[in-house]
């Protein structure tokens, strides 16, 4: 356990920092998980809008980086695109 008071701080912040992480990146799966479920394009397009949008603001606090979120984005859109044919 930490011993220094600056210590026993960074161990209060990181534990923070982590559990919010931590329901960030659920969150993220949770809507991926979403657009991949769509059946029609028009749902699809809603919920593509919903995932990218919160994907930017987590690209945004710095909790996954920028290129992670650009290939999911990019990847959710060839799917949505594909359900279109």
């Amino acid at each position: 356990m930490a011993n220094h008071k600056s210590a026993k701080k960074r161990a209060k912040t990181s534990e923070k920092r982590r559990v919010r992480n931590k329901a960030s990146l659920s969150k993220v799966k949770t809507v991926v998980k979403n657009v991949l479920d769509s059946k029609d394009k028009e749902s699809a397009d809603v919920k593509l809008k919903e995932a990218v949008s919160y994907l930017d603001r987590i690209a945004t606090k710095g909790t996954i980086h920028k290129n992670n979120v650009a290939r999911k984005k990019a990847r959710l859109t060839k799917f949505v695109n594909a359900l279109a044919k």
